[in-house]
């Protein structure tokens, strides 16, 4: 392995302690010195589902949580209303595509419940302002926590 890769991939494990250690917020309660840039993740009490990350986490969280978000904007809602209503298969197509799917009335309402299950959900974040290292360190949480719901597959 490269030495500079592994030394960069070495020095994501404390960040990734202190996400761990952070009391979760929830319920939008956010704080109001929280840093501008990291990473996140949302957890159903221990379970932990979802990481991301984002160079505003408190414009992130609300896209994530809003009631009124599309299907753009809370791509892990988008998921799990997936989920909740079988319809798992993705198309990239105008013809059943996100949009398509979101103007579904049994869609919609999961959609909608699943933004309300995330803003009820535990919240943590660490700071990562470095975008290089940003991503690497959602990877390395996404695999370490083995969170089901990351999907880092491209169309």
């Amino acid at each position: 392995m490269d030495a500079k890769f592994a030394t960069t991939i070495e020095s994501l494990h404390p960040s990734f302690e202190r996400l761990l250690e952070m009391p979760p917020c929830s319920a939008g309660q956010l704080p109001r010195g929280m840093p501008a840039s990291g990473v996140y993740l949302f957890s159903d009490g221990e379970q932990h589902l979802y990481v991301g990350r984002s160079r505003n986490m408190r414009r992130r969280y609300g896209l994530h949580t809003r009631p009124s978000a599309d299907h753009n904007q809370a791509s892990f809602a988008f998921l799990l209303a997936r989920e909740a209503t079988g319809m798992q298969t993705a198309s990239y197509k105008q013809k059943g595509g996100r949009k398509e799917l979101a103007e579904d009335p049994d869609f919609f309402e999961a959609f909608t419940h699943a933004k309300s299950r995330i803003r009820n959900m535990n919240y943590r974040f660490v700071e990562e302002t470095d975008g290089t290292r940003q991503a690497l360190l959602e990877i390395y949480c996404s695999v370490a926590l083995e969170t089901p719901y990351n999907d880092f597959r491209t169309h």
